[in-house]
Protein backbone atom coordinates (compact mmCIF):
# COMPACT_ATOMS: atom_id res chain seq x y z
CA UNK A 1 0.00 0.00 0.00
CA UNK A 2 1.41 3.18 -0.93
CA UNK A 3 2.22 6.03 1.44
CA UNK A 4 -0.57 8.44 0.39
CA UNK A 5 -3.18 5.21 0.93
CA UNK A 6 -2.22 5.03 4.24
CA UNK A 7 -2.80 8.26 5.26
CA UNK A 8 -6.07 8.37 3.81
CA UNK A 9 -7.51 5.64 6.23
CA UNK A 10 -9.29 6.74 8.80
CA UNK A 11 -7.18 6.09 12.16
CA UNK A 12 -7.47 3.25 13.75
CA UNK A 13 -9.60 1.79 11.28
CA UNK A 14 -8.99 -0.93 8.45
CA UNK A 15 -10.20 -2.09 5.27
CA UNK A 16 -11.98 -5.09 7.17
CA UNK A 17 -13.35 -2.97 10.09
CA UNK A 18 -15.83 -0.97 7.54
CA UNK A 19 -19.48 -2.02 7.97
CA UNK A 20 -20.98 -3.77 5.03
CA UNK A 21 -23.21 -0.92 4.39
CA UNK A 22 -22.18 0.17 0.72
CA UNK A 23 -23.26 -4.10 0.12
CA UNK A 24 -25.97 -3.61 1.59
CA UNK A 25 -27.46 -0.44 -0.20
CA UNK A 26 -26.42 -1.92 -3.29
CA UNK A 27 -28.44 -5.05 -2.74
CA UNK A 28 -31.39 -2.25 -1.61
CA UNK A 29 -30.86 -0.86 -5.06
CA UNK A 30 -31.03 -3.71 -6.68
CA UNK A 31 -34.52 -5.04 -5.20
CA UNK A 32 -35.78 -1.47 -6.19
CA UNK A 33 -34.52 -2.10 -10.39
CA UNK A 34 -36.27 -5.25 -10.26
CA UNK A 35 -39.33 -4.18 -8.30
CA UNK A 36 -39.32 -0.94 -10.76
CA UNK A 37 -38.77 -3.62 -13.94
CA UNK A 38 -41.07 -5.51 -12.75
CA UNK A 39 -44.31 -2.90 -12.40
CA UNK A 40 -43.08 -1.08 -15.54
CA UNK A 41 -43.36 -4.36 -17.65
CA UNK A 42 -47.28 -4.03 -16.59
CA UNK A 43 -47.84 -0.92 -17.59
CA UNK A 44 -50.39 0.24 -19.17
CA UNK A 45 -52.56 -2.23 -17.51
CA UNK A 46 -52.98 -2.23 -13.40
CA UNK A 47 -49.53 -4.73 -12.43
CA UNK A 48 -50.02 -7.29 -9.17
CA UNK A 49 -48.63 -5.17 -6.32
CA UNK A 50 -47.82 -8.30 -4.05
CA UNK A 51 -44.05 -8.29 -5.17
CA UNK A 52 -43.33 -4.92 -5.67
CA UNK A 53 -44.46 -3.99 -2.05
CA UNK A 54 -42.41 -6.44 -0.53
CA UNK A 55 -39.29 -5.95 -2.40
CA UNK A 56 -40.25 -2.02 -1.42
CA UNK A 57 -40.41 -3.34 2.39
CA UNK A 58 -37.11 -5.38 2.22
CA UNK A 59 -35.06 -2.58 0.06
CA UNK A 60 -36.43 -0.19 2.59
CA UNK A 61 -34.78 -2.31 5.31
CA UNK A 62 -31.79 -3.03 4.10
CA UNK A 63 -31.30 0.80 3.42
CA UNK A 64 -31.98 1.42 6.72
CA UNK A 65 -29.65 -1.09 8.15
CA UNK A 66 -26.79 0.09 5.46
CA UNK A 67 -27.39 4.14 7.36
CA UNK A 68 -27.37 2.75 10.69
CA UNK A 69 -24.39 1.00 10.26
CA UNK A 70 -22.45 4.23 8.52
CA UNK A 71 -24.12 6.30 12.14
CA UNK A 72 -22.61 3.61 14.52
CA UNK A 73 -19.05 3.72 12.74
CA UNK A 74 -16.44 5.40 14.37
CA UNK A 75 -14.02 7.05 12.28
CA UNK A 76 -16.01 7.62 9.40
CA UNK A 77 -15.53 11.08 7.29
CA UNK A 78 -19.22 12.37 7.62
CA UNK A 79 -17.44 15.82 6.31
CA UNK A 80 -17.04 14.34 3.33
CA UNK A 81 -20.19 11.96 3.13
CA UNK A 82 -22.03 14.98 3.25
CA UNK A 83 -20.44 16.99 0.68
CA UNK A 84 -20.56 13.95 -1.21
CA UNK A 85 -24.17 13.29 -0.84
CA UNK A 86 -25.85 16.38 -0.87
CA UNK A 87 -24.58 16.53 -4.68
CA UNK A 88 -25.50 12.91 -5.28
CA UNK A 89 -28.50 13.41 -4.15
CA UNK A 90 -29.69 16.34 -6.26
CA UNK A 91 -28.67 14.30 -9.30
CA UNK A 92 -30.88 11.44 -8.24
CA UNK A 93 -33.95 13.42 -7.01
CA UNK A 94 -33.96 15.03 -10.45
CA UNK A 95 -33.67 11.73 -12.32
CA UNK A 96 -36.21 10.04 -10.27
CA UNK A 97 -38.43 12.87 -10.94
CA UNK A 98 -38.30 12.46 -14.59
CA UNK A 99 -39.03 9.08 -14.13
CA UNK A 100 -42.04 9.59 -11.98
CA UNK A 101 -42.98 12.19 -14.34
CA UNK A 102 -43.13 9.36 -17.32
CA UNK A 103 -44.77 7.52 -15.01
CA UNK A 104 -47.93 10.07 -13.94
CA UNK A 105 -48.05 10.95 -17.92
CA UNK A 106 -48.58 7.01 -18.96
CA UNK A 107 -51.54 7.54 -16.14
CA UNK A 108 -50.04 5.29 -13.39
CA UNK A 109 -52.93 6.26 -10.31
CA UNK A 110 -52.97 4.72 -7.05
CA UNK A 111 -52.06 1.88 -5.24
CA UNK A 112 -49.17 1.28 -8.60
CA UNK A 113 -48.42 4.94 -8.52
CA UNK A 114 -47.67 4.47 -4.80
CA UNK A 115 -45.19 1.75 -5.01
CA UNK A 116 -43.79 3.23 -7.94
CA UNK A 117 -43.08 6.64 -5.89
CA UNK A 118 -41.63 4.63 -2.96
CA UNK A 119 -39.28 2.51 -5.15
CA UNK A 120 -38.11 5.70 -6.44
CA UNK A 121 -37.47 7.62 -3.60
CA UNK A 122 -35.02 4.19 -2.23
CA UNK A 123 -33.55 5.00 -5.54
CA UNK A 124 -32.81 8.37 -5.04
CA UNK A 125 -31.66 8.01 -1.45
CA UNK A 126 -29.51 4.24 -1.94
CA UNK A 127 -27.30 5.41 -5.11
CA UNK A 128 -25.93 9.26 -3.23
CA UNK A 129 -25.50 6.84 -0.19
CA UNK A 130 -23.64 4.03 -2.14
CA UNK A 131 -21.46 6.74 -3.78
CA UNK A 132 -20.94 8.87 -0.83
CA UNK A 133 -19.91 5.98 1.76
CA UNK A 134 -17.79 5.13 -0.97
CA UNK A 135 -15.89 8.43 -1.34
CA UNK A 136 -15.81 9.13 2.28
CA UNK A 137 -14.60 5.43 3.77
CA UNK A 138 -11.10 5.71 2.15
CA UNK A 139 -10.86 9.63 3.69
CA UNK A 140 -9.75 10.96 6.97
CA UNK A 141 -12.46 12.04 9.41
CA UNK A 142 -9.22 14.10 10.91
CA UNK A 143 -7.64 16.72 8.97
CA UNK A 144 -3.89 15.71 7.82
CA UNK A 145 -1.70 17.00 9.83
CA UNK A 146 -0.06 19.22 7.10
CA UNK A 147 -2.66 21.00 5.99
Amino acid sequence: MTEVGRQSIASGATRDAYPPAVGLATVSLALVVVGGVFMAAYFPTRPPLTLPIALVAVSAALLGTAILLLVRWRGFAWATFSLVARWALVAYVISAAMIEFSFVRNHATGGPLLVVSLMLVLFAVDVPVIIAATVARYQSSHPHPNE
